[in-house]
């Protein structure tokens, strides 16, 4: 675990998806939009953090494939009708103090959205929406993010959506990690906290 600056792991992890933001001749097919507050570091593992960016990250870019028919790199078409009220394919990240103590991270997307059926399943650690072969789809349990936000980062995960109207997904960990191993310490007075080790 150490300081990180949170601007900085999702700005990475966006240049690690360029491929998949850009056709072929190089220009950007969705479009990136940033919102972030003051610059700030945060005590995290921020090798484990930038995996749950990138998964987040990969469903958006999945989702708005599939609303505006990007899978052949070619140009954006206009959405089925009801899928989406913004005629660019966009992804919004942002990242902020909501207090003294906590982070916000949301990553959103203008894409189809997802129905009430799939969210219930979401954090689930072998859901997936898509068939064998063909990716993890949204399955987001295990590494995917929940028990890296939650169990690694004493956070909360959760996903905003409905049909037709995108999906966010909004991030809340604490700043200082040493008070949430301290509160997990005391709420056992007989097996000390296991020492958690830095992805690599």
């Amino acid at each position: 675990m150490k300081a990180a600056d949170i601007h900085s792991g999702i700005d990475s992890t966006l240049m690690l998806l360029q491929n998949r933001l850009k056709n072929q001749s190089g220009d950007p097919i969705i479009q990136v939009l940033k919102e972030y507050g003051s610059l700030f570091y945060i005590e995290c593992y921020p090798g484990q953090l930038n995996q749950v960016f990138i998964n987040l990250l990969n469903n958006a870019i999945d989702a708005l494939e599939e609303a505006y028919g990007l899978s052949d790199r070619s140009s954006p078409q206009t959405p089925e009708s009801g899928q989406s009220k913004n005629p660019i394919p966009t992804i919004w990240t942002s990242a902020e103090k909501i207090d003294c103590d906590r982070v916000a991270i949301r990553i959103a997307d203008n894409g189809p959205g997802i129905t009430e059926s799939a969210k219930k399943n979401l954090f689930n650690p072998f859901f997936t929406t898509k068939p064998v072969g063909k990716g993890t789809g949204l399955g987001l349990g295990q590494v995917g993010g929940y028990q890296i936000v939650v169990e690694k980062h004493g956070g909360t995960l959760e996903c905003i959506s409905a049909p037709g109207e995108g999906a966010e997904f909004a991030i809340s960990i604490p700043i200082r990690q040493s008070s949430v191993q301290k509160r997990k310490g005391n709420r056992s007075s007989v097996t000390p906290p296991e020492v958690q080790t830095p992805a690599s």
